[in-house]
């Protein structure tokens, strides 16, 4: 082997090593941001999971070696303790963990990205998980292996139904990254080559989801919505009549919001939980943040009750664009879970 060729072939390894290491050293809030810059730029809505960080906030000590029972008791655990509502695979997990050889006991983080065309699962896989083993359960279990490497691996639904009961149909397709220690799912193989696409830098990635993400702050389970899909989710015109007239009077009196351009919301290792309102021009913010913050601490028109019932209003303030308000739940609310479909008087159009 000549010089050139040595030196060559270090530098493929460091390269290697340092793109593996980048994963593996951010922060929640920097590898949600970077996970989204692989979902397909028309994303409209994604779900993370920390599931690192789930573990550790549970004191659980579920792994590779932990069997099916204990990894849908932790999973059950995390529910409870509303740390899983952005999961896409809780039904999924003991068979995961049995069949497939990787489970929320092992991942790292999970984000479930969407589109108008599609879906994609991304997991990031603990160090210690061998993606050529994933690989031979698959050959094994019936999927097609692809010509490359990191292309698509072919299932379906007749396949992944012979795997076992419960598994998400998201993992009818699989890629696998190992120079990222990354596993990509979709219930639609093309849809899963256009995600490969923005992975090779041949298409844009979900650029303003991105950038919205990384306010929120060591986010153990967030929600991130584009401006359309927030507008429709979180609406008040999912309420009754009644509920929509109260709602008009309370933002009347607020002083009147702007239209989001984004939302995101996320529950954090201390319990808080951070919702970011992103608007339009950033001169409206400082109102917003106002108003917004005044209508997060009465009446709830839509879901019953007020918000007071449910958290309180710790700081409220604007940043940029973005509209930040940091709320403490009350003891036992699901308010991640409540807070991110509608309707949202707080979060409203």
């Amino acid at each position: 082997m000549s010089r050139r060729t040595a030196v060559g072939l270090v530098a493929v390894v460091v390269l290697a090593l340092v793109a593996w290491l980048g994963w593996r050293l951010l922060a929640p809030d920097e590898q949600l941001a970077k996970a989204l810059r692989m979902a397909p730029a028309e994303t409209s809505r994604a779900a993370w999971t920390d599931w690192e960080g789930v573990r550790r906030e549970l004191g659980a000590e579920v792994d590779a070696g932990s069997s099916a029972v204990e990894v849908d008791e932790f999973l059950a655990e995390a529910f409870d303790r509303d740390l899983s509502p952005m999961s896409a695979l809780a039904t999924s997990a003991g068979v995961m963990q049995e069949e497939l050889g990787f489970s929320p006991a092992t991942l790292r983080w999970e984000l479930l990205a969407q589109s108008p065309g599609g879906a994609v699962e991304m997991m990031g896989v603990a160090d210690d998980v061998d993606l050529d083993a994933i690989a031979e359960r698959l050959a094994a279990l019936g999927w097609t292996e692809p010509e490359d490497e990191d292309g698509v691996w072919v299932g379906g639904p007749d396949v992944l139904a012979g795997v076992g009961p419960g598994l998400t149909p998201e993992l009818q397709h699989v890629a696998l990254l190992a120079d990222q220690q990354v596993v990509l799912a979709s219930d639609q193989a093309p849809y899963l080559e256009q995600v490969l696409a923005v992975v090779d830098g041949d298409a844009d990635g979900a650029e303003d989801l991105a950038e919205l993400a990384g306010t929120l702050e060591q986010p153990l389970a967030a929600a991130v919505y584009d401006g359309a899909y927030a507008c429709n989710t979180l609406a008040m015109s999912q309420a009754d009549d009644d509920a929509r007239a109260e709602a008009d009077e309370l933002v009347a009196a607020a002083g009147g919001v702007h239209p989001l351009t984004g939302f995101a919301m996320a529950l954090r290792p201390d319990g808080d939980l951070r919702a970011v309102l992103q608007v339009e021009d950033a001169d409206d913010a400082p109102d917003d943040a106002d108003a917004r913050a005044r209508l997060a601490a009465g009446p709830a028109p839509g879901q019953g009750g007020d918000f007071t019932e449910r958290f309180s209003v710790e700081r409220a303030g604007a940043e940029g664009r973005e509209v930040v308000l940091d709320l403490r739940p009350v003891a036992g609310a699901y308010v991640l879970s409540d807070l991110t479909s509608g309707p949202v008087l707080f979060a409203t159009c």
